[in-house]
C-alpha cells in the first residue's frame, strides 16, 4: 500500500493533542459556533460569558473585521500576498478564502503551533486554482522559522500583509512583542502591511474575564491599553480610521451603527 504522508502528518499532529487543557483556539472556535472543541474548551468559553457576556459578539466583530481587512488589502491596497500567523481554527470567511475572491492568484501562509489547527488547515483550506495556500508548523516566536518556511511560497521582493489577529496579547511584554512584528516586517518591502487586533483593558469586566481565562485557559492572555497597542505600529502609515474598536474600522454601511468594543485593530503601511 502506498503511503500517504498528509494522512501520517495529521496523526502525529493528532498524537500532540492534549483535550485536557483548554486552548485558546478551541474557545474561539466554540464561540463563533464551531465544533472543533471540547468540554474543557466549552467550560472555560462559559465561565468568562459569566463575567462578560459579551464575549462572543466580541470574538465575532474581530473576525468580521479580519474580512475586512483583507478585502481592504487585496482590493483597495493591490496586496497579493498574506502572512497569517496564529491563524486559529477554520471558520467561515478565512483569509485566502475573502483574498482569492477579490484576487485568485493570492499567495496565503498561515502560521500556527497548535496541532488541531495544523491538522484542519491542511484538510480545510484549500486555494484556488489560481492561487497558492500553504502551512507552517511554528510559534510566532520563532521568526527565522516563519520567515524561512514562508519565503517558500511568498516572494518577499514584493509587498505583503502580515496578519496577526489576536495573538499578541498572548505576549506578556511589550518590547517583545514589538521585536517579533519587527522580525517578521524587517525583510518585507515596501508597500507591505501590518493588520493587527487585540483586546483593551478599558472595561473592568474584561479584565476580570481575563484573569478567569487565564486561571484555565492556555495560553495566558494579557490585555494593553489602546496607547500601548499603538506602539506595534511605530514606522509605520495607518490606514485611516487609524486605531479604534474592531467595529468602528471601515464598517460595512449596515454595521455602521454598531457600538464599539473593547478589541481594538489598525492597519498600518510599511513607507
Amino acid at each position: 500500500m502506498a503511503e500517504n504522508p498528509a494522512r501520517d502528518d495529521s496523526q502525529q499532529q493528532l498524537s500532540k493533542l492534549d483535550t485536557s487543557v483548554p486552548q485558546t483556539a478551541r474557545i474561539w472556535n466554540y464561540w463563533l459556533g464551531g465544533k472543533d472543541n471540547f468540554a474543557v474548551d466549552r467550560e472555560v468559553g462559559d465561565r468568562v460569558q459569566e463575567v462578560f457576556p459579551q464575549a462572543v459578539e466580541a470574538a465575532r466583530t474581530s473576525r468580521a473585521f479580519l474580512a475586512r481587512a483583507v478585502r481592504y488589502l487585496a482590493g483597495e491596497a493591490g496586496i497579493r500576498q498574506f502572512l497569517d500567523v496564529g491563524t486559529g481554527l477554520p471558520t467561515a470567511e478565512n483569509t485566502h478564502e475573502i483574498a482569492q475572491s477579490v484576487a485568485p492568484e493570492c499567495r496565503i501562509v498561515y502560521v500556527d503551533n497548535d496541532p488541531l489547527v495544523l491538522v484542519h488547515a491542511r484538510a480545510l483550506l484549500t486555494s484556488h486554482p489560481d492561487g497558492v495556500t500553504d502551512y507552517v508548523d511554528a510559534d510566532m516566536r520563532d521568526t527565522a522559522k516563519v520567515l524561512r518556511e514562508a519565503s517558500r511560497t511568498l516572494d518577499f521582493t514584493k509587498p505583503i500583509a502580515l496578519m496577526m489577529m489576536g495573538i499578541l496579547g498572548h505576549i506578556a511584554d511589550d518590547e517583545e512583542a514589538r521585536s517579533i512584528i519587527s522580525d517578521l516586517m524587517s525583510p518585507m518591502t515596501s508597500g507591505s502591511y501590518l493588520a493587527v487586533y487585540d483586546g483593551t483593558d478599558l472595561s473592568p469586566d474584561v479584565v476580570e474575564a481575563t484573569e478567569v481565562w487565564n486561571r484555565s485557559a492556555n495560553p495566558p492572555y494579557h490585555l494593553r491599553s489602546p496607547e500601548r497597542l499603538a506602539r506595534f505600529f511605530d514606522g509605520l502609515e495607518l490606514v485611516e480610521p487609524g486605531l479604534v474598536s474592531v467595529t468602528q474600522w471601515r464598517p460595512d454601511p449596515d454595521k455602521a451603527d454598531v457600538p464599539p468594543n473593547v478589541q481594538y485593530c489598525a492597519v498600518g503601511r510599511k513607507p
